[in-house]
């Protein structure tokens, strides 16, 4: 069924929100202030999902996406909207969650962290599909809302020197003995490296072997290849490790890292928040501050490098490992410390165990940290930076620090790590007396 709708806001996927006969509908495509023509696709008790048909008159903020193969593709589901408007959409997402959810308001609410709008994906999980009915092989994302890989042969949110590869991997992978047992290639783009990683479920021919090492030495990149878990990827050739690591030139920092490692897939905007953070926390020499869910020491080696003594916790025991590793390659081991913990799981006799700590970063997946900020106790940090890339959790969390722990939320803002999707990572202060 198709219903002319006028558009009244975005949810949080950023879906246009509708209302047609007492119900709420939420339309993929549809901007604030259109009318439209909308399909219904399903019907549910409380709301209907719908996809845009045609705009009557579009809204202020609609633009002409970039990408050809948006709308097909789910790599990103808002370059119809201006930059603008995106940004304006997530910092809405923010203040909603924290009024909804946490019951807080910030005392200030800061200017966005930006930076490039196109290109700035330096991280990727690509999907190969090998179609029998097509008689070729797809490289690409999924298609919006489907396991079918989308038919593209260039990514406007990936760097050019990505993008131009999708084809040739098309034309390699075809050659392959083994395209129906290459279901996905992990793309690690350091400062220097471009390392693809081949998640392999058979094991390469000569042949094989022979068409990667000539694809390698034609475009320049590092090829691994991962035929069990994560930890199994090992390098095909050149046969040497490569050296990914990035920058944060502010604090004189090089962070190694290996292609299955997290790191942040906006490297322009990590170096952005990087120095946001630390400037909020303001590190003393000789003063005593947690990294919590430190990963590789994104944060801990910064706030290192500004004379702190930094106690770095994270849940997985090879992440630490690769944070001492990092701290001694920048020479701060003599300020660095980490230890293993479940982060999920901490009480208040566990916190208090890491000695006095005056200031904490907590930099959490998901979950947030709704146990880790139940734990502290009176003798906890004077002040918070909490790093999210949830705004419900954030939120959550939020209001256990401001009715429970005697802290205020004097500030919050988004950055935006991930443009022209619906993404929202956030940052925000917390201090107390």
């Amino acid at each position: 069924m198709e219903v002319e709708l006028q558009i009244e806001g975005l949810n949080h996927e950023a879906q246009g929100i509708a209302r047609h006969e007492g119900k709420v509908i939420f339309v993929d495509g549809a901007l604030p202030g259109e009318t439209i023509v909308a399909r219904i696709l399903r019907r549910k008790s409380h709301f209907d999902q719908a996809e845009l048909v045609r705009v009557i008159r579009p809204g202020p903020s609609r633009t002409q996406p970039r990408c050809p193969h948006f709308g097909v593709c789910g790599g990103c589901n808002m370059q119809h909207a201006e930059p603008a408007a995106q940004v304006a959409f997530k910092q809405r997402i923010l203040e909603d969650n924290l009024a909804r959810i946490g019951r807080v308001r910030p005392e200030a609410l800061w200017s966005p962290l930006q930076g490039p709008d196109w290109g700035y994906r330096q991280r990727a999980r690509l999907s190969v599909r090998w179609v029998e009915k097509k008689g070729r092989v797809l490289v690409g994302f999924h298609e919006r809302r489907s396991s079918f890989v989308a038919d593209m042969d260039s990514c406007a949110i990936l760097p050019e020197e990505i993008s131009s590869l999708l084809i040739p991997l098309r034309n390699l992978i075809m050659r392959l003995s083994v395209r129906e047992h290459l279901p996905q290639i992990e793309v690690a783009r350091g400062d220097e490296v471009l390392v693809l990683v081949f998640r392999l479920l058979e094991v390469p021919t000569p042949n094989d072997e022979a068409l990667m090492r000539e694809f390698v030495d034609r475009y320049g990149i590092h090829l691994w290849w991962q035929m069990k878990g994560p930890d199994s990827a090992r390098p095909f050739h050149p046969p040497e490790r490569s050296h990914l690591s990035y920058h944060l030139t502010e604090f004189g920092v090089e962070i190694p890292f290996g292609p299955a490692e997290f790191t942040q897939v906006n490297s322009a905007v990590n170096r952005v928040l990087v120095g946001r953070a630390v400037r909020l926390l303001n590190p003393q020499p000789g003063e005593n501050i947690a990294d919590l869910f430190c990963g590789l020491g994104n944060f801990t080696l910064a706030l290192a490098a500004r004379g702190a003594q930094v106690l770095g916790v994270e849940g997985s025991a090879a992440l630490v490992e690769r944070a001492r590793q990092n701290a001694a390659h920048n020479q701060l081991e003599g300020r660095t410390r980490f230890m293993t913990a479940n982060l999920f799981e901490v009480d208040e006799t566990a916190v208090a165990a890491w000695g006095k700590q005056s200031k904490w970063l907590i930099d959490p997946p998901r979950d947030g940290a709704v146990n880790l900020v139940k734990a502290i106790g009176s003798a906890g940090p004077q002040r918070i930076v909490y790093v999210s890339c949830s705004p419900a959790t954030l939120a959550r969390d939020a209001a256990i620090l401001v009715s429970q722990k005697g802290y205020r939320l004097t500030g919050a803002g988004v950055l935006n790590m991930f443009p022209h999707t619906a993404h929202v990572e956030s940052l925000a202060l917390f201090e107390r007396e």
